[in-house]
Formats: structure tokens, sequence, C-alpha cells
């Protein structure tokens, strides 16, 4: 058997670990750049022309769009007054919507229709699942998924990626 010994100086073994780290880090970053432009090409892919929604037809249409089977008819339709200026508390909402293309900012002071309809085809949950659309006239500019039962829940339009 042969044994072979090499004296490996601290400066060296600390400036390959950092090479070494510095390279994790890099393929790390790099891995999840890969999956952010993944993911939002997908969610490019999906997503309809928000612009000429006209009809509960064309509404429900968007919705499919996105991957929901949601009812033919409203559940509800509202009309909501954004407010004038937005404070902190909407800034979770702003930035989900802002997330899909959505900048309710630039509606700020105007009075909005809020279509809701019940889903149908949620992942492991059947019931008390709505889809809310906001138009101002013909166009939708802003929407989510939502549930109210128990902790409740709010997501984007695009349907959940399987994991």
């Amino acid at each position: 058997m042969i044994i072979i010994t090499k004296k490996l100086h601290p400066r060296r073994l600390v400036a390959g670990c950092a090479l070494f780290a510095l390279a994790l880090g890099v393929l790390g970053a790099g891995l999840g750049l890969v999956r952010d432009i993944q993911s939002a090409a997908a969610v490019a892919d999906l997503q309809v022309d928000p612009r000429g929604i006209k009809t509960n037809a064309d509404r429900v249409a968007f919705l499919e769009g996105y991957g929901w089977i949601v009812s033919q008819e409203p559940a509800a339709v509202e009309d909501i007054r954004l407010p004038d200026t937005f404070d902190a508390s909407y800034d979770e909402y702003l930035s989900l919507q802002k997330s899909q293309g959505f900048d309710l900012s630039q509606y700020a002071g105007k009075t909005v229709k809020r279509y809701t309809y019940q889903v149908s085809n949620y992942p492991g949950l059947q019931e008390n699942i709505w889809a809310s659309l906001l138009l101002y006239k013909k166009e939708v500019i802003g929407g989510e998924i939502y549930s109210n039962e128990g902790d409740g829940f709010i997501q984007a339009l695009p349907y959940p990626a399987k994991t």
C-alpha cells in the first residue's frame, strides 16, 4: 500500500473553501434565476388579454384561461370604490396584484366592479373557493382566488403548479 501526503497551508485551505462556497452560491443563484424565468414564462403563457371584457361569458373565459372551472354566473356583483390613497394595510394585496401584472394604484379613487364566481376545481378543496375579478370599464385590473373559510387564504389567479 502506498500513502502520499502533502502539507496543506492554512491560507490555501481557507481560499479553497471560499472558492467552493462561491461556486455553490453562483450555481444556486443561477438555478434560482432559471426557475424564476421559467415560472414567469409559464404565467405569461396562461394569461389572457384583460382588455375587452364586456360580457359574463368574457369574464368566465378569462378565468378559464387561467385553468379555473367557475360557475357560469357570478355569485355576487359589487361596485367598490378604491381608496384615494392606499395605506400600508393594502401593501400585501397590492403586491399580489402587481405579481400578476395589475397595478391598482393607477385606479385610486375610482369605482370598479367586482365579480365573484364560485370555483369548483381548486386542488384538494371543493367548497367555499371563490374567484374575484376587478373590472374598470371593460378591462380586468385585478383578481384573486380566495377562501374565507377557517384560516382562509388568498392567491394569484394562475392555477397552482403541481408540486
